[in-house]
């Protein structure tokens, strides 16, 4: 039955129904005859898809086109050539191992400075006949100020006391003077900006054996490319900017001892050979 066909009751009860039933807009102005609808048209079904890999792999073959003419890429100098020039200058001219210090504590073109609580710059006997060397501060070293007093220090002293040498009697340092922050490895341009000062406090303190502890000591007072356990054992011939020569003795950190126990051994042949070459044997 159409509308047309409905009575006014019917009409009336019809929108009543659809009042109760929460029905308050219309759809359309006109109504809809659902009945009398054409067919829908089917839609075709949709290929399957295709994955990438797919499409590259059934691709055509092209010719390889040219690349594109490259642009040069600016990259920072290392070191940072300005600051390492600096520090090669005031080290130049501290006369002292006191005036070294001092140009140091001054100096702001290493920006580990100013993540460390204090400057290490060394502890000992500065007249001592042996000077060690480390690479770079740790945590209780930069509290106190002083290289080598954590667990990895009381190994170095227990070292030195088996070869009959003590704080007194040597002479400590490390290649840097800051703590890296959180004791990462130091970058290439923190090392070569501070080598100037570790080479001058070498060559104004003038021992007459040096043991570089570590590899990364090692690497950066020999310029060698060897790690550590093709380094240690062997006398190597470290040269000041002067031109003194000074034999020097690559060995173990006394972190790493720590770590491989094992390896105690290697390095008490080191400081054998370290102690003989003090008597001048």
């Amino acid at each position: 039955m159409s509308a047309a066909e409905m009575s006014r009751d019917d009409l009336l009860s019809l929108l009543s129904f659809y009042k109760d039933a929460g029905v308050t807009d219309a759809l359309a102005d006109v109504p809809l005859d659902r009945f009398n609808e054409p067919e829908p048209v089917r839609a075709e079904p949709e290929p399957p898809q295709t994955s990438l890999f797919e499409k590259q792999a059934r691709a055509p073959l092209k010719a390889p086109s040219q690349p594109a003419p490259s642009r040069p890429v600016s990259r920072p100098s290392v070191p940072d050539e300005g600051q390492a020039a600096l520090a090669r200058e005031q080290a130049a001219n501290a006369q002292t191992l006191d005036a070294l210090k001092a140009a140091m504590e001054e100096f702001n073109g290493c920006n580990l400075k100013f993540t460390a609580k204090n400057i290490v710059f060394s502890d000992g006997n500065p007249a001592a006949d042996l000077m060690l060397i480390g690479e770079a501060p740790g945590r209780d070293e930069d509290i106190e100020g002083l290289p080598f007093v954590g667990r990895s220090g009381q190994l170095l002293d227990r070292m030195l006391a088996a070869i009959g040498i003590d704080r007194t009697s040597a002479y400590v340092a490390n290649v840097l003077p800051w703590r890296p922050p959180g004791n990462r490895t130091p970058t290439p341009q923190e090392t070569e900006i501070c080598r100037p000062f570790i080479e001058r406090q070498i060559e104004l303190a003038a021992p007459k054996v040096l043991v570089a502890l570590g590899g990364s000591s090692a690497k950066v007072l020999l310029g060698a490319a060897e790690g550590i356990l093709r380094l240690r054992g062997n006398w190597k011939t470290y040269t000041t900017p002067g031109g003194v020569e000074i034999p020097l003795m690559p060995t173990l950190h006394p972190a790493y001892l720590l770590r491989t126990p094992a390896h105690k051994r290697l390095a008490w042949r080191d400081f054998l050979e370290v102690s003989a070459k003090l008597r001048g044997e």
